[in-house]
C-alpha cells in the first residue's frame, strides 16, 4: 500500500474536524503499517495489529506495541486496503474493541473502494463524518450501544471452508477457492518426498495438506508464511491429515529473516507483488532463501506465471533446473542443491 492512505486516516485529526486523543488514552489502530506520522498533539497510546510479518517487524523496531489483546479502548483507527472482507471484519473488530460511544475513525484509497466501503457501513450506521484527502478517503462513526452493525458485517464475511476441507477467511490469498497455480504444482509433484519437508509461503495449507496426504516418505513437515491469519488457519487445515508426521508453523518473513533448518525438499507457491505491480524480486528472493535452506542434493519444487524470468535465478543458486509442466497462465519449476 502506498503512504497515502496512511496520510488520509491522519488527516481529520490535522484538519480539526476530529479531536485529538489526549494522554491516557488508549487508540487501537487496525491494520497498521510502517510509515505513519502522528499530527502533532496526538498523545494518547498507540496499540498496533498486523498480521503481516514484514510490516509487523518493522513497527516492532520503531518501539509501538504490537498486537495487543483485550478491548475498552478510547478510539480506534482502521487503515482499509483492497480486501472489501478483510475491511468489514477489521471494522466490526474494531466496533468490537472500543468502549460504547467511542470513536472510530477508518480510511482507504480511492482505487481500493474506500467509497463503497463508506457507503456500505453508512447504511448501517449513521455517520459522524467523512473528509477527501490524498486520493482516499477517511470516515468516522462511534460504537452504538449494542453491537448489532459489528454482528451484521461479520455475518457478511464469515470464514469459508474451501473444498469442505480447508478453513479460510477474508483477506488471505485464494481464501474462496484452491489457486490454480498451487493445485498444477500439488498434481505434478512427485511421489517419492521423503524425510524432512517444507511448505514455503504455506498460506492457509493446501499444498502442505496435499503433502502430508500423498506424501508417505515424509517424516516432518514445516509451514512458513508471513500472513499471521493463514497460519493459523494452516494449523487447523493440517490437523486431520498426515497424523504421524512431526509438524511445525513459523510466522516469518522469508526475505528477511534466516531459515534455521535444513530440508530435503521445499515446495512453494512464491507471491510476486504486494501492490497492483508485479514485483519478481520478491520470488527471486524466496528463491534464493530456498537454496539455503536445503541440504546438498534436495529439491526446490515451485509453481510461478510463466511469464516471470526465475530461470537465470534457478541457474546462479542450484546445480541444476528444469520445467516439469505448463498449463494455461503457470510454469512448474524444479531444481536441485
Amino acid at each position: 500500500m502506498s503512504a497515502e492512505p496512511l496520510k488520509t486516516l491522519f488527516h481529520p485529526f490535522e484538519a480539526e474536524a476530529v479531536a485529538l486523543p489526549v494522554k491516557g488514552e488508549r487508540v487501537l489502530f487496525l491494520g497498521a503499517e510502517p510509515g505513519f506520522r502522528l499530527p502533532e498533539g496526538f498523545e494518547a497510546t498507540l496499540h498496533l495489529v498486523q498480521g503481516f510479518r514484514p510490516d509487523f517487524r518493522a513497527l516492532q523496531a520503531s518501539g509501538v506495541t504490537a498486537q495487543p489483546e483485550g478491548g475498552g479502548f478510547d478510539m480506534a483507527l482502521v487503515l482499509a486496503g483492497r480486501h472489501r472482507g478483510l475491511n468489514e471484519v477489521r471494522i466490526a473488530d474494531a466496533l468490537e474493541r472500543v468502549a460504547p460511544g467511542a470513536l472510530v475513525v477508518i480510511a482507504g484509497g480511492k482505487d481500493d473502494g474506500i467509497a463503497s466501503l463508506r457507503k456500505r457501513v453508512d447504511e448501517l450506521v449513521p455517520l459522524e463524518g467523512h473528509l477527501p484527502k490524498y486520493h482516499g478517503i477517511a470516515f468516522w462513526l462511534r460504537r452504538p450501544a449494542d453491537l448489532a452493525v459489528a454482528e451484521e458485517l461479520r455475518a457478511a464475511n464469515p470464514a469459508l471452508l474451501v473444498e469442505n476441507r480447508f478453513r479460510t477467511a477474508p483477506g488471505m490469498f485464494s481464501f474462496d477457492r484452491i489457486d490454480t497455480g498451487s493445485k498444477l504444482l500439488v498434481e505434478n509433484l512427485p511421489n517419492d518426498l521423503r524425510g524432512s519437508v517444507a511448505d514455503f509461503c504455506a498460506g492457509w495449507g493446501y499444498l502442505a495438506a496435499e503433502i502430508a496426504a500423498c506424501s508417505p516418505g515424509v517424516q516432518a513437515l514445516d509451514l512458513y508464511e508471513a500472513d499471521f491469519a493463514s497460519l493459523e488457519a494452516a494449523k487447523l487445515n493440517l490437523a486431520g491429515v498426515g497424523q504421524s508426521i512431526a509438524r511445525n508453523f513459523f510466522w516469518i518473513d522469508l526475505l528477511k529473516e534466516p531459515v534455521e533448518k535444513r530440508y530435503d525438499a521445499i515446495a512453494m507457491n512464491p507471491p510476486f507483488h504486494r501492490s497492483r505491480a508485479a514485483e519478481p524480486e520478491i520470488g527471486a528472493g524466496m528463491i534464493r532463501a530456498a537454496a539455503k535452506a536445503l541440504k546438498p542434493g534436495g529439491r526446490l519444487f515451485m509453481v510461478a506465471n510463466r511469464q516471470l524470468p526465475y530461470e537465470p535465478i534457478l541457474a546462479a543458486a542450484f546445480s541444476s533446473h528444469a520445467e516439469l509442466a505448463r498449463a494455461g497462465m503457470f510454469k512448474v519449476l524444479v531444481a536441485r542443491r
